[in-house]
């Protein structure tokens, strides 16, 4: 199809809006025009297509098989237009934007606290988050890099190392007292705490500190790291968490480390970016910054 033959964008903002309410006035107040601007831009939009989308039944419009069927392909498309066009507004006087893709509790817990750093030195970046838990296609994303944790695989990008995850045991500061917990062997009788993704953490943390127990896959289980150090706040049991994500919670008392037995989980953090933006400026600028920032508190 010829560009010149694609309906106009005040034709399908009418027709979606129209689809979607399933009223020509809802959508008129919604687009701030008259009912009959309405009916136009849809008489209109029918007319390029040859087909009508709308029908009325007992006084009210319905959608045609036809119209049903365009209105499900046009919505994302009108979706990722006013995601297009919030992303530029967004950026509206800064030089730059970097659009980076996050684990959540990484960026909420250590990346957030220390990201003014990053814009105080560089005021002309807007810095972009969306969260992605799992690899993607850069290809067909609009993410300019991303923060990975696990190994150093990623198809079709580049992956460079920030740091190493050792996990510590964390509880709040009644606990130690409450089960007289003098010595690591003591923790196999606690609640024990567990990230759903990584099952085997309590049992590979005991086999380190030379601990023989039947209850290391024992308690609650949670998705984020987020939530346990709220549970293990909140006195429900202890909890194997990375030392750098608990940092607030250490230093106001909320937390304490029963042990301090750092267990490296063998998996590491990374700054991940698509290999034909490898000479990206923002992209290594961040990255870069990135790596000092993890490098100085390894």
């Amino acid at each position: 199809m010829q560009r010149g033959s694609i309906p106009s964008i005040a034709a399908l903002l009418a027709f979606e809006s129209a689809g979607r309410h399933l009223s020509f006035s809802r959508a008129a107040a919604e687009l701030h025009l008259t009912q009959g601007a309405i009916s136009r831009q849809i008489r209109q939009l029918e007319d390029a297509l040859g087909v009508p989308l709308f029908e009325r039944v007992n006084q009210r419009v319905i959608l045609t098989d036809a119209g049903r069927s365009y209105l499900r392909d046009i919505t994302p498309l009108m979706e990722g237009l006013a995601v297009a066009t919030r992303k530029v507004m967004s950026g509206v006087g800064a030089e730059a934007t970097l659009n980076l893709a996050v684990l959540p509790t990484f960026a909420t817990r250590w990346l957030m606290p220390r990201l003014p750093a990053f814009l105080s030195a560089h005021p002309e970046v807007t810095v972009n988050f969306t969260v992605r838990l799992a690899p993607f296609d850069f290809a067909e994303d609009t993410q300019d890099a991303a923060i990975h944790h696990g190994e150093a695989t990623w198809p079709g990008a580049v992956c460079e190392h920030l740091c190493r995850e050792a996990v510590v045991p964390v509880a709040a500061p009644d606990i130690r007292a409450r089960y007289s917990v003098a010595a690591p062997a003591d923790l196999a009788a606690l609640p024990l705490l567990h990230q759903s993704t990584r099952p085997d953490a309590w049992r590979d943390w005991f086999a380190m500190a030379g601990v023989e127990t039947a209850a290391a896959y024992r308690g609650a289980r949670f998705d984020q790291f987020a939530m346990i150090a709220e549970a293990a706040a909140a006195g429900l049991g202890v909890a194997l968490v990375p030392r750098f994500l608990v940092e607030s919670e250490l230093q106001s008392g909320r937390l304490e480390i029963l042990f301090d037995r750092a267990f490296d989980a063998g998996t590491s953090y990374w700054f991940v970016y698509p290999e034909a933006m490898a000479g990206g400026h923002w992209v290594r600028t961040f990255g870069d910054w990135l790596k000092r920032m993890a490098a100085g508190e390894a």
